[in-house]
């Protein structure tokens, strides 16, 4: 990722929190419980594309407990890099991508993970949808106007120029691509106005207050996804200094209140039947 990209990333997911102000089953703490944390602050950090529903899960759980939260949402892999070189340490990590966890696993960084949530990937155009757009094949009809964001990080960039090459419409879909976007972010205006036709974004962002009614939502059969960038974990790291409080975060966000959060935030929830589902399918397990 370029620094530009990167600072641009940054700038919005500032602005977004501004504006929207394990292998073992562990104890679950009661709020008279508190007393029994040594610490009352957290250090959390996760991928940015979790930063949106991080920021509303985490005022749940300061209000619950008490406790104050010092969060980071920012690029996994960097993230990532930094806390297997030890660089820098954190008390949670909620990553993206299995391998990571388990990268973080076998080099004594994490005690252990769990399956958070996953992701998945729908065609958006404009509100009217003037192509009529209707399946994954309609996008290689000759005149649709593409945007596509294969310039963007891996999640973004990678698994949708994998979308369209398992759905056998690559070479079409390129020809009718127009524009193609290092940022996520930037691209989804373009869709709202009008002066695309179509792309292919997480449905997470549909669910953002700047796109969310704006855009029309067209599925993607699955079998057509890449399996590695749809996986989300969390863990506790082995830095943790009051691993009670750590071990208390990370089963608040895998119950029902904050898996709803992730619900509504556009993701599929780890222990939601569907969840439970991809969980087996994908092999998430510490």
């Amino acid at each position: 990722m370029d620094e530009k990209r990167e600072i641009s990333r940054r700038t919005f997911l500032k602005s977004m929190l501004a504006a929207t102000a394990a292998a073992t089953v562990l104890p679950k703490l009661s709020l008279a419980d508190s007393a029994l944390f040594n610490s009352k602050t957290l250090t959390v950090w996760s991928c940015g594309g979790l930063a949106e529903t991080f920021t509303e899960v985490n005022a749940m759980y300061e209000k619950k407990r008490g406790v104050s939260i010092n969060y980071t949402g920012a690029f996994a892999g960097a993230l990532g890099k930094s806390l297997l070189g030890g660089s820098a340490t954190t008390d949670v990590f909620a990553g993206r991508v299995l391998k990571l966890a388990q990268s973080l696993r076998k080099n004594g960084k994490m005690a252990y993970f769990k399956p958070l949530c996953f992701t998945e990937y729908v065609i958006v155009t404009p509100a009217d949808n003037p192509a009529g757009i209707q399946t994954i094949d309609d996008l290689a009809k000759p005149g649709v106007r593409i945007i596509l964001p294969l310039g963007a990080s891996p999640p973004g960039g990678d698994a949708v120029a994998n979308i369209i090459k398992n759905a056998g419409i690559d070479q079409a879909v390129r020809s009718n691509m127009l524009e193609k976007e290092s940022c996520v972010i930037k691209m989804m205006p373009k869709v709202v106005k009008g002066t695309y036709d179509a792309s292919i974004v997480e449905r997470r962002l549909t669910t953002m207050p700047a796109y969310e009614g704006k855009v029309h939502i067209v599925p993607i059969d699955e079998k057509f996804f890449p399996p590695g960038p749809r996986t989300f974990t969390i863990g506790v790291m082995n830095s943790a200094p009051d691993r009670a409080l750590a071990d208390d975060y990370v089963n608040f966000l895998c119950d029902k209140d904050a898996q709803d959060a992730f619900q509504r935030h556009g993701f599929i929830p780890a222990y939601s039947p569907k969840g439970k589902l991809l969980i087996e399918k994908f092999g998430v397990k510490d």
